[in-house]
């Protein structure tokens, strides 16, 4: 299959969220949505279930989750509302909230409240301490939690052979997706911004085996390709999302390319892989425990700044000229962050742009004129 085709399947599923539940459930198959971050998708998975990643939406109006939400709340965790109230999500099985930010806690309980005749929500609590053994042994107490609810829905149990295959699919489906976000630098002349996007985000919408599969395909024909020699300029994305496709053409617009990111909704989600051997309950455990470099994990080492400094380092690692950060608008972790952040791409002498954008944004005035400003600097 030819790359434009197997990027436009990607595509569909990505611009289609809602007809890819309606076929799930055609099929006979219960789905889980699953809130950011970090949630162990592989359980459901293991549970002949069908994880549906939720960040919000760029095509909806928040009005009914106004009712139950402060206006300070993030637009991706406020849509996630509105989606299951409007009837969007109707389909869903029930629901994991984790809750690792100071928005995501109360979040949780808007949904339990407001969906408790509906379906059921699972809430999910991590370890701030995530690697000390009493760390390890909450989070795997959690992990029990989502287990035995899980089961309760699935109407069977979830067998440790189940999820140690369910861990293995995932980490094929991660290795396939870091190897992508690669060749998609290497061969910015064929996967667009906008391309690139649909292929990562399709990944939540499908199957991971289904997903590894195609994309395994993609990955082979792009590496088939020359390295290609391009004429603009590369950038680091950062921030928690950044999918609106006419956002994103803005960036071709102007010749710049995504040499890697830091971004919630796509590297920092597969940048992990879990434990393949052992106990796979402990194995999940053990892969958050591994994680790092998020605004939203505590550092027992932060004065040092090791994220800013992790950042700063992508982008010189990635060949990129420069970071374009999206700020979501009312994210205190990111906003507070951002001192720290700017101080080591200051130090690394690496140029920046902050812009602040949310999913309700329709108008791109302003963004437009400061990437293409930013994209003119950085091309000298």
């Amino acid at each position: 299959m030819s790359i434009e085709a197997i990027v436009k399947e990607f595509t569909a599923v990505a611009e289609n969220p809602k007809e890819q539940i309606k076929k799930y459930k055609a099929e006979g198959k219960k789905c889980i949505g699953v809130m950011p971050y970090y949630a162990p998708e592989e359980l459901v998975s293991a549970a002949g279930m069908m994880p549906f990643g939720l960040w919000g939406s760029n095509d909806k109006t928040i009005s009914q989750a106004k009712e139950y939400c402060a206006t300070f709340y993030c637009t991706i965790a406020q849509l996630d509302l509105e989606m299951l109230l409007d009837g969007t999500l109707d389909l869903l099985d029930g629901v994991i909230t984790p809750t690792i930010c100071d928005t995501l806690r109360p979040m949780s309980q808007n949904i339990r409240v407001a969906m408790s005749e509906k379906l059921p929500c699972i809430f999910l609590a991590h370890p701030q301490n995530r690697r000390p053994a009493y760390g390890k042994k909450f989070c795997l107490d959690q992990y029990t939690h989502i287990k035995t609810e899980l089961e309760k829905i699935a109407g069977a149990p979830i067998t440790d052979e189940a999820l140690r295959e369910a861990i293995k699919v995932y980490n094929r489906s991660r290795a396939a997706r870091r190897e992508f976000v690669k060749l998609a630098s290497d061969h910015c002349d064929v996967i667009t911004p906008v391309m690139r996007s649909a292929v990562l985000k399709a990944a939540w919408f499908m199957p991971k085996a289904e997903h590894a599969e195609k994309l395994e395909a993609l990955n082979a024909e792009l590496k088939a390709l020359p390295v290609c020699d391009w004429k603009g300029v590369k950038v680091v994305t950062s921030g928690i999302i950044c999918d609106n496709p006419k956002l994103l053409e803005i960036f071709e617009e102007n010749k710049v390319a995504i040499a890697a990111d830091d971004v919630a909704h796509e590297s920092r989600a597969f940048r992990v892989d879990a434990p393949e051997t052992g106990d796979p309950m402990e194995a999940l455990a053990q892969q958050f425990a591994d994680q790092d470099y998020d605004v939203l994990l505590y550092d027992e080492s932060s004065s040092e700044n090791r994220r800013g400094e992790y950042v700063a380092r992508l982008v010189k690692e990635s060949g990129a000229k420069g970071l374009v950060l999206f700020m979501q608008q009312f994210c205190d972790p990111e906003e507070m962050e951002y001192p720290s952040l700017k101080k080591a791409l200051d130090e690394a002498g690496i140029p920046h742009i902050k812009l602040g954008v949310d999913q309700q944004m329709r108008d791109f005035g302003q963004a437009r004129t400061a990437i293409q400003a930013f994209a003119d600097v950085i091309s000298l």
